[in-house]
């Protein structure tokens, strides 16, 4: 592990603003540096757990570069729920501290065969968040509580927070985050940075710590959409010990045609049941729907109910694999030094309740609890049919097909919190419609569309499965439209505008 020196405090208000980098060795430096100042220092932001060796990693850049590869020594920063050679893999969690198994996962492989270069692990939600009904986003034993760069006293949301708060705050090109159901799009949108959740299958899981089999994937957390489609590239990819992504249709570069798209007389459902309660929410949006007009789209307005059984359905789901592959994953790794190996979801459990002064200070493990009792696999198989079949087939399916558009769109989610580790999150749920895509397994990309009160909101799109590119397209074509200024992080305490 890297330790990290502070900038001096006379440099702070430099490192406010994201710089422009002007080669590979040198944005390395540059970013170890705004890691230092920003988030072990300053305001402390705790997105990042560890960092790279500072000469090693600026030598890989430079290589990268001049060997020509894709990334060209772009760095990227990983979620700690997927192994890296270097690094220990927590999930934020003491009971993994020193999981250092020497194993790139896929995905990590893929990475650093294109010319991208592992510039550290970031804090998450620990076990991504599956662990409580109670917790609080972006908090986890290893690494704290994550803050938001545009307000410090904002949650990051989902359990990609370190990542979304470390692109947003400017320290590295990218980073990769893993979603269940909204863990990549939520901290993107709260955060104002693009993520994208890519359908199942097109990146690998491999060695990567699971909650469910059915909807785990990796995707981009970066700046613009390009760079997601860069990134995305890199990572994709077929893995025989992942059969979600074998004989599936792929494209060899998810960044062709991004800047050629036109929305010109496409036709996009606007999702009018799913804007939320909020009206300044809806006044954002709205201006975002006028930029996709005047880009020429066609906008189709939907009402729709979702049908309620697929929320009972959906958690069985994640019960239940959660117990099968955290076990499987569990299994798999080395013998960890100094304690323990954890081997079983029910070891996790024994090892929270011995160390419940750590690990359940803030909130406990129920959802661990009902995971580990959840064992009807007929009940779950049920579960699992109904819940493909509502999300793909009989929502999403069906209003591409009845409405004839290409592409749904609704917020993402609401504007950031005030984090509270004493009462847990404050998710307004009246907002966005991010589950049947992540239930299903279909591509969901989200991209900044403005602010409420200096807090970002994000534009959600969706496509039909496999069709990532397309939606990938979309998203570009309304970046190049958007109107709004976006706002910058201010490192600072959130506080009404003047």
């Amino acid at each position: 592990m890297t330790i990290r020196k502070s900038a001096p405090l006379a440099a702070f208000s430099l490192l406010l603003a994201i710089p422009a980098f002007a080669s590979p060795g040198q944005d390395v430096l540059a970013q170890l540096e705004r890691i230092a100042a920003l988030d072990d220092d300053g305001p402390r932001l705790n997105a990042v757990i560890v960092q790279a060796e500072p000469d090693k990693a600026a030598a890989e850049a430079r290589a990268a570069a001049a060997a020509g590869l894709p990334l060209r020594g772009r760095t990227v920063l990983v979620k700690d729920n997927i192994e890296t050679r270097e690094f220990a893999t927590t999930a934020g969690s003491l009971a993994l501290a020193n999981n250092v198994t020497r194993r790139d996962a896929p995905l990590i492989a893929n990475l650093r065969a294109a010319g991208g270069v592992v510039l550290g692990k970031t804090n998450l939600s620990e076990w991504a968040n599956i662990r409580s009904d109670d917790s609080t986003s972006g908090w986890s034993a290893v690494g704290g509580l994550t803050k938001n760069p545009h307000a410090i006293d904002r949650n990051t949301c989902g359990s990609s927070s370190g990542s979304g708060a470390a692109v947003a705050a400017g320290f590295a090109w990218a980073a990769i985050g893993t979603e269940t159901n909204g863990s990549i799009t939520c901290p993107a949108s709260i955060n104002g940075i693009v993520g994208f959740k890519p359908s199942v299958g097109l990146v690998s899981r491999t060695h990567v710590v699971p909650i469910s089999s059915t909807q785990d994937t990796a995707g981009p957390m970066t700046q613009s959409v390009k760079d997601a489609a860069m990134l995305l590239t890199a990572i994709a990819g077929e893995d025989p010990a992942d059969a979600a992504t074998l004989g599936i249709p792929r494209v060899a570069d998810y960044a062709t045609g991004l800047d050629e798209f036109s929305l010109d007389g496409v036709r996009i459902g606007v999702m009018r049941g799913q804007i939320g309660n909020r009206e300044d929410v809806k006044a954002v949006f709205e201006r975002s729907l006028d930029d996709l007009e005047r880009a020429g789209a066609v906008l189709v307005d939907i009402e729709f109910a979702m049908n309620n059984a697929i929320w009972d359905d959906s958690f069985t789901i994640l019960l239940f694999e959660l117990r099968e592959t955290i076990g499987e994953y569990l299994r798999s790794i080395p013998e960890m030094e100094g304690g323990e190996t954890p081997r079983s979801l029910a070891d996790l459990i024994a090892f929270n309740t011995a160390n419940a002064d750590s690990e359940m200070r803030w909130f406990d493990q129920g959802i661990f609890e009902q995971a580990e009792s959840t064992t009807d696999r007929e009940a779950y198989e049920k579960a699992r049919a109904n819940a493909l079949r509502i999300a793909g087939p009989e929502t999403l399916d069906k209003l591409f097909a009845e409405h004839g558009v290409q592409f749904l769109v609704a917020p993402t989610r609401g504007p950031a919190w005030v984090s509270d580790l004493v009462n847990g999150d404050h998710f307004n749920g009246s907002i966005g419609f991010g589950s049947p895509a992540a239930i299903a397994g279909y591509p969901h990309l989200t991209v900044p569309m403005g602010a409420v009160e200096g807090l970002p909101v994000g534009i959600s799109f969706f496509g039909a499965k496999w069709e990532d590119h397309a939606v990938l397209k979309a998203g570009a074509a309304y970046e190049r439209a958007r109107t709004a200024t976006l706002p910058t992080p201010s490192f600072k305490r959130w506080k009404p505008a003047e």
